[in-house]
């Protein structure tokens, strides 16, 4: 016969363990369900946002694509395009699944949050650029619409996520989108980009280790089948047609020079003054913000002053205040010469 002191310890255990296992919200069981809904429902938006990007590009979805994209078998893009149906999402039809009202809203609400926390990541942290897509795949199904909302009034409202993808309105309403395919474009025109495709993952990287970014400018050079040869300053070399599929660009007026043709802070000489131009979109994050808190904006006048003994970093004269900068980040600041006529006094 157990001590009656030893039985109430052991009831009370009894009674901790079950509360820890099924208590609501906080308990195993409650966490165990809720993360198995809430990857029933990641799977399902994932599903419905690919049936909505396939009729945005002009594609028609399937099995096979959907199976794909998620990594599952035909059999469980089945079950999820059924579910779909069920919820009165998607209706099926001859050529593929199509988005009903209701799905199409819901889609868009998912890609207006990945897009906006795109936005984010590129404008207030320092998250690399090539985890910005997969950061934000994880919030794009944890943020409510409400919380969309409050985090596009804190960015400012803005129109385009960091690769250039328009951001829906809160109402649905997707702005137009502008570029042309760089295979498009005849030698001899300089270009900007407007558009880098981020999926897959590798050849976004391959974009960004060749210097790619947006609103970067190169010219078009060439072109030998179907590969586009770029130069960008004495640098010239090859984008191959599935790297180029990835890029939009827009032509600009003949004359205008790509970025690197267009001087920048780290070329110029100690003592000479110029104004800037703009930064390039290569700097995102808190080194833009840095920059922009130094006053370094469109037609702010700079001297380069003090050099170190490596020329890096370098004292640049900025708004009558002395201020060292790195030569990466005097390599972003593109800027014009100005020629002020000196006036030498007589005696």
């Amino acid at each position: 016969m157990p001590e009656p002191s030893f039985a109430l310890v052991l009831f009370l255990a009894v009674v901790v363990l079950l509360a820890l296992l099924v208590w609501p919200k906080t308990g195993l069981v409650p966490r165990l369900y809720r993360l198995s809904h809430f990857g029933q429902r990641v799977r399902l938006e994932d599903a419905l946002k690919h049936v909505f990007m396939c009729q945005q590009s002009g594609q028609t979805s399937s099995l096979q694509s959907l199976a794909g994209q998620l990594e599952v078998s035909t059999g469980q893009a089945a079950s999820f395009l059924s579910r779909l149906a069920e919820m009165g999402l998607v209706q099926m039809e001859g050529d593929g699944p199509k988005l009903t009202q209701e799905g199409a809203k819901t889609a868009v609400r998912i890609v207006r949050t990945h897009r906006l926390w795109e936005r984010y990541l590129a404008d207030r942290t320092g998250v690399p650029p090539v985890e910005w897509h997969d950061e934000a795949e994880r919030m794009e199904h944890s943020l409510s619409a409400e919380q969309a909302n409050q985090l596009e009034a804190r960015l400012g409202h803005p129109t385009w996520d960091p690769h250039g993808d328009p951001i829906p309105s809160s109402s649905g309403e997707i702005p137009p989108v502008h570029g042309i395919e760089i295979l498009a474009v005849e030698p001899g025109r300089t270009v900007e980009i407007v558009h880098l495709e981020d999926e897959p993952r590798e050849i976004y990287d391959a974009l960004l280790d060749d210097g790619l970014v947006l609103g970067a400018r190169v010219e078009v050079v060439g072109r030998r089948g179907r590969a586009v040869y770029v130069r960008a300053g004495s640098r010239e070399w090859t984008l191959n047609p599935v790297i180029a599929r990835n890029i939009s660009v827009r032509q600009l007026p003949i004359g205008e020079l790509p970025d690197s043709d267009r001087p920048t802070l780290l070329d110029i000489k100690e003592g000479e003054t110029v104004q800037v131009v703009e930064l390039s979109r290569a700097c995102q994050g808190p080194q833009r913000r840095r920059l922009l808190d130094l006053g370094v904006v469109v037609g702010t006048e700079i001297t380069p002053e003090l050099m170190s003994v490596a020329k890096d970093p370098v004292a640049y004269r900025i708004r009558g205040a002395l201020i060292a900068l790195r030569n990466q980040q005097a390599a972003w600041i593109s800027v014009k010469r100005l020629n002020y006529r000196t006036t030498v006094e007589v005696t």
